[in-house]
């Protein structure tokens, strides 16, 4: 028996660490890490151990006799990815597949280096893994800060509800909330409360994870109207995300539009058509709940402007959606490229996915039809204008036979998240990201940055682990070679200026009692959490654990 990698798949490598042969590839050390959609387990050198499912953070491998109903194609897809590698064999004078070369230790410091004071702001993976590796490999003392009155970041607002196991990764994070060289300010934000320079002055070194909040523009007439709205709005919303009114989006209408084809696209399709029942034993926000139990959505749309071959999405969610309950998939064969690309494409090919999936021309302008609700994937358009008076009635795109209008009552940009400035930093708005030699804000010492704000809006939850790597490995080698600025003021001096500027900030206690909070509630509705969605509550909550429990 051999184990298989599945769906919910971080990529964040943990069982490349604790694999004994050196079967699951690609490694952080090869040229393809980072680049496939996730990790795969070479079926011919698997011992059976175990140690990969046990190490892996979001519950992602599976004994293969043992696989879930709509995770077992995942056996074959680990295999189909050593198709054509060369069969493993022994290390000469090894008992194992792998030769094992000496140990490294990339990212310490020498015995004799007093600790270091580092800020960390964001709480999100990027920034978690940064302060993980901090604490790892250091004896350095780690402030967390985040402008929210709760630590997650993209873990607790970014992440579907019905991905359970992807956000598992958080647990392995809060570990670190109580850690005894972590401080945690959290609803302070910098830029606001406190200036970057006040911050860099009682700290050695500071790391910026701020991530990219915002959405990528279309760029065409009419994209203001009222319905048009981000995906990052939907999926903040159904996450009771506390900047996001619980009104924000309007379900009233039976035609859903999805410009983009990247998982965001799928998540928030899936969201919009999976049975309200299912989804309430997730921690889905309770107004997101209500609001889909009443909702008139029959059909979403996702709009892709290339062909299957080039969708942005990843397999495993793509398969994920062929397993949905009362929901029906379809192709628009509008253009006979489609066809061409799915029934041509090798067996790991993204296109290939498709296959079994009906295909038809559908008709725009007649309504969804009755019956169970379906998502309608429409290659090769492009929006050219969203029509209407102050509310969005209709998407016009281009296809194969000219220009097309489907009437929608709700469209979603879903076409790539942008990161904003940090007041302070440089900032380049061509690539909405903080410029940088490895981590490294050029001109700005002490100064660093991780995660999409580093290197744009990429990679998943995963890819932040190596990335944080190599910016703590420039953090750490500045500090040996005399780079980084003294701290003007102490760890105390911080504290108090803190207090000062925000007399609402949650520390590591606080935290504890919203989840405690949090958990209590769901426990009384068989839900693991029940959020608490406004600041107000988060706050009263930290303070006053019994006071905000909600109902």
């Amino acid at each position: 028996m051999t184990y298989a990698i599945t769906q919910t798949c971080c990529s964040d490598a943990t069982c490349v660490a604790v694999c004994p042969v050196n079967c699951i590839h690609p490694t952080p050390e090869e040229r393809a890490f980072g680049s496939t959609e996730m990790l795969y387990i070479d079926p011919r050198s698997c011992i059976d151990c175990g140690a990969c499912a046990d190490a892996c953070p979001v519950d992602a491998v599976f004994p293969v006799d043992s696989l879930p109903g709509a995770q077992q194609e995942y056996a074959e897809i680990n295999a189909a990815y050593f198709a054509d590698a060369p069969e493993p064999e022994p290390a000469a004078a090894a008992p194992n597949f792998h030769a094992w070369g000496e140990p490294v230790f990339e990212r310490n410091l020498p015995a004799d280096f007093g600790p270091l004071r580092v800020a960390v702001v964001g709480t999100g993976p990027a920034g978690m893994y940064a302060a993980e590796d901090l604490l790892l490999h250091t004896d350095a003392e780690v402030t967390l800060i985040d402008r929210l009155p709760v630590a997650g970041g993209l873990i607790r607002y970014g992440v579907a509800p019905d991905h359970p196991a992807t956000k598992k990764v958080g647990e392995t994070f809060a570990r670190f909330y109580s850690h005894p060289r972590v401080r945690m300010h959290l609803g302070l934000e910098v830029g606001g409360d406190l200036t970057a320079g006040e911050l860099a002055a009682h700290h050695d070194a500071v790391v910026y994870a701020v991530g990219a909040s915002t959405d990528r523009r279309l760029g065409i007439p009419g994209e203001d109207r009222h319905g048009s709205i981000s995906a990052t709005t939907f999926v903040a919303w159904y996450n009771a995300h506390p900047e996001v009114a619980p009104e924000a989006i309007d379900l009233s209408a039976p035609r859903v539009t999805v410009i983009g084809n990247g998982n965001v696209a799928l998540d928030v399709a899936r969201i919009l058509v999976a049975d309200p029942e299912e989804l309430a034993g997730t921690d889905i926000a309770d107004h997101a709940l209500a609001a889909l139990r009443a909702s008139k959505v029959r059909e979403v749309v996702v709009l892709g402007r290339r062909g299957p071959e080039e969708a942005a999405y990843t397999r495993s969610e793509l398969l994920a959606l062929k397993h949905l309950p009362g929901v029906g998939l379809l192709i628009d064969d509008h253009d006979p490229r489609i066809a061409a690309a799915v029934d041509t494409a090798g067996q790991g090919d993204k296109a290939a996915a498709l296959r079994g999936i009906p295909r038809a021309a559908v008709d725009w302008s007649a309504p969804p039809p009755a019956g169970d609700r379906r998502i309608v994937f429409r290659f090769h358009s492009s929006p050219v204008a969203i029509e209407g008076g102050q509310e969005v009635a209709a998407l016009r795109v281009t296809g194969a036979a000219g220009e097309t209008e489907i009437p929608t009552g709700l469209l979603l940009r879903a076409i790539g998240y942008r990161g904003t400035g940090v007041a302070g930093l440089p900032f380049d708005e061509a690539t909405g990201t903080v410029p940088h030699e490895n981590g490294r804000v050029a001109g700005h010492p002490g100064t660093y940055v991780v995660g999409w704000i580093k290197r744009g809006p990429s990679g998943g939850i995963g890819a932040n682990r190596t990335c944080a790597a190599e910016t703590v490995g420039t953090l750490l080698a500045d500090a040996v070679d005399g780079a980084l600025p003294a701290p003007a003021h102490d760890a105390k001096s911080f504290a108090r200026l803190a207090r000062r500027r925000n007399r609402h900030l949650v520390d590591a206690r606080g935290l504890a009692a919203i989840h405690r909070a949090e958990h209590t509630a769901g426990l009384r509705t068989g839900r693991p959490r029940v959020k608490l969605a406004t600041v107000p509550e988060l706050v009263a909550t930290a303070r006053s654990p019994r006071r905000w429990l909600p109902g």
